[in-house]
């Protein structure tokens, strides 16, 4: 892979598993230095063992524990990744979760979870980021952007998922944030962009994909019928947050293998 990230440091939130992991090593072959970020100790080997992965091949990085939910914790890794590397250039606003239930049996415990994980950590982080985008300035022989923020958002900001209330509602609550930050500041030079994952083979969705029976059925949402790989989503990262991509902003990049074009239509409906 073209070293289009070179010299650059990365933040990469929920980073010890699926598409954080696949993201965090998609950025270090790119050239970036990567922030391994794990919410709490349990998860401290995973992450480790991305590491492990990405300085095997090459790459350079750190692991670091935040709970992307909590302001102080956030407030601190950024401040921390600040005082050893010297800035921040690119945020991957990864981390994120479900807590699933019909609507009427769902929890106030679980709708504050899934919003507070999933959209209120990724205003915090963002809005760390930005902060030290600003206090910077521009370097253009890093990068023709003040700074990239990438928010990992899902097809589910635009296709509702019953049973899913909480996740979709942050799932739409990070479109919208996302769109209004990056006409807030693209005047600034601040790039602010999305990937919406369609069906991607992680841990989060086993259930969905660990049979032929389970595969197969979930491949009828899928026009190109195939369920997308981690991979996927760390080319779509490297290219956002590269300066190819110089002139997106405020864009949800959909990589779903056509999950939102409608597939029950395929036949004439």
């Amino acid at each position: 892979m073209d070293k289009k990230l070179q010299g650059q440091i990365a933040i990469i939130t929920g980073a010890s598993s699926g598409i954080g992991a696949g993201v965090s090593k998609a950025l270090a072959a790119a050239g970036a230095t990567v922030v391994v970020n794990y919410p709490v100790p349990v998860t401290k080997d995973a992450a480790e063992l991305v590491l492990k992965e990405i300085t095997g091949a090459g790459g350079a990085g750190i692991t670091y524990a935040c709970d992307v939910s909590k302001e102080d914790q956030v407030i601190k890794m950024f401040a921390d990744v600040v005082a050893q590397y010297g800035t921040v250039d690119i945020l991957v606003n990864n981390a994120g979760l479900q807590r699933d239930a019909k609507f009427t049996e769902m929890t106030l415990e679980q709708w504050n979870f899934v919003l507070s994980v999933n959209l209120t950590g990724q205003f915090l982080c963002a809005r760390e980021a930005i902060k030290e985008f600003l206090r910077r300035g521009l370097d253009e022989t890093r990068s023709k952007a003040l700074g990239k923020i990438i928010c990992m958002s899902s097809v589910h900001e635009v296709i509702p998922w019953a049973g899913h209330a909480n996740y979709a509602a942050s799932k739409g609550g990070i479109m919208m944030m996302m769109k209004t930050i990056a006409q807030e500041f693209a005047p600034k030079k601040i790039r602010i962009n999305s990937i919406a994952p369609g069906a991607i083979a992680t841990p989060i969705n086993h259930d969905a994909w660990d049979t032929a029976q389970h595969l197969q059925e979930l491949l009828r949402l899928i026009p190109e019928k195939r369920i997308g790989q981690v991979q996927d989503i760390g080319n779509a990262a490297v290219f956002l947050a590269s300066d190819d991509a110089d002139y997106i902003n405020g864009t949800t990049l959909f990589v779903d293998g056509g999950m939102t074009l409608y597939p029950g239509f395929e036949d004439n409906g």
